[in-house]
C-alpha cells in the first residue's frame, strides 16, 4: 500500500511539473527563448523557475525577490498575499505533492549507493538554514541593495538556486549559441552548487529541501494551521515507532505531527499498523486524539 501511495504521489508531482512547463515551443531551436504570455503573472505553487523555456507561470521565490518596487518601495501585498494562501491552505503539502525539484531529489535518492544521515545536533541546526535564505537573500538583501537602475537584485535565484539552473541555465546554454558563448564564472559557479546538491540528493533525502530551500520555509511557517494537515491519535496509538523510523524527513508524528519538516508524503500513515495516524482538512479528530491545547476548542468530538 505504501508502494502503491508513493507512486501516485510520484505521478502528481511528475504531472504537476509537466503542466507547469508545458510551453514545447520554447524548447523548440526556432522558438521563442521563454512564455511571456498572461500565465506568467501567477506564481507557480512549488519551486519552479520563470527563465525555463517551458514555464508557464512565475517562480514563486522570484515573485518573492520582487516584494518591493525597485523605485517606489512599494510593498506588493498581492504576491505575499497569494504565496501566504497557498501556504493557509497546503503548508508543505506543496513540497511534497506539487514540486518537481522535490521529485528529482527523491528520484536521485533511489539510487542504491550507501546512505547518510546526518547527525542529530547538526541536522538540527542546519534547518534553520532555510530560514536565515529566506530572510536574508530572498527578503533582506533584495530590499536594501538597489542596482545603479533602482532595481533590487534577486540574490537567491542569480547566485544560488540550483532549480532555476537546471530549468533554465541548462536548457537554454544548449538551445542558444550566443548565450553559449558569453557564459562566465557565475554560470559554472552555479553549475557547481547545482552538480553538488544532485549528488549529496544521492545519499540524504531531499537535502535541498530540508536545509536551503526558502519555499520550503515560507510555507512551513503555516504548517499548523494550515486546513490539510495531519492528526495523531495518541489513543490508537501502540508505541511501535514505524511512524518515526519511516519519515525520511526525520520527523516523528507521534511528538509533532504537523511538524514544519513534515512534506505530507503520507508514508507514515501507511506503514501505522493501528491507523493512529491521518491525514485531513482541518484539526478536527476522533475523540482521544492529543492535538495542541490551543486548538482543543475548535474540535468537535463525535
Amino acid at each position: 500500500m505504501a508502494r502503491i501511495s508513493g507512486a501516485w504521489r510520484k505521478t502528481v508531482q511528475a504531472a504537476t511539473g509537466f503542466l507547469a512547463n508545458a510551453y514545447i515551443k520554447g524548447f523548440l531551436p526556432e522558438g521563442p527563448p521563454i512564455y511571456t504570455g498572461g500565465l506568467k503573472q501567477v506564481c507557480a505553487p512549488g519551486l519552479n523557475c520563470h527563465s525555463c523555456p517551458g514555464a508557464l507561470g512565475a517562480c514563486p521565490i522570484g515573485s518573492m525577490q520582487n516584494l518591493f518596487d525597485g523605485r517606489t518601495r512599494q510593498f506588493a501585498f498581492y504576491v505575499v498575499g497569494y504565496l501566504a494562501l497557498i501556504g493557509l491552505i497546503a503548508g508543505r503539502f506543496v513540497c511534497g505533492w506539487l514540486c518537481l525539484f522535490g521529485l528529482i531529489q527523491e528520484l536521485l535518492y533511489r539510487i542504491p549507493v550507501p546512505k547518510l544521515r546526518v547527525p542529530e545536533k547538526p541536522d538540527r541546526i542546519l534547518r534553520y538554514l532555510k530560514y536565515a535564505v529566506l530572510a536574508i537573500l530572498v527578503f533582506g538583501l533584495p530590499l536594501v541593495y538597489r542596482t545603479q537602475l533602482g532595481a533590487g537584485e534577486p540574490f537567491f535565484c542569480k547566485y544560488v538556486c540550483p532549480a532555476g539552473t537546471l530549468e533554465a541555465g541548462v536548457p537554454l546554454v544548449l538551445l542558444d549559441d550566443m548565450i553559449r558563448s558569453v557564459l562566465g564564472g557565475l554560470f559554472w559557479w552555479k553549475m557547481s552548487l547545482l552538480a553538488l546538491l544532485l549528488a549529496s540528493a544521492m545519499f540524504i533525502y531531499r537535502p535541498f529541501c530540508k536545509y536551503v530551500c526558502p519555499l520550503g520555509a515560507f510555507y512551513g511557517l503555516f504548517q499548523k494551521v494550515s486546513l490539510i494537515r495531519m492528526r495523531f491519535s495518541e489513543r490508537a496509538c501502540v508505541g511501535c515507532g514505524r511512524c518515526a523510523g519511516t519519515c525520511k524527513m526525520d520527523v516523528d508524528p507521534r511528538e509533532n505531527p504537523n511538524s514544519c519538516e513534515c512534506i505530507r508524503c503520507r508514508e507514515c500513515i501507511h506503514v501505522c499498523p493501528a491507523k493512529a495516524l491521518s491525514m485531513g482538512i482541518g484539526p478536527k479528530a476522533e475523540a482521544g486524539e492529543a492535538i495542541p491545547s490551543g486548538e482543543k476548542g475548535a474540535v468537535t468530538e463525535h
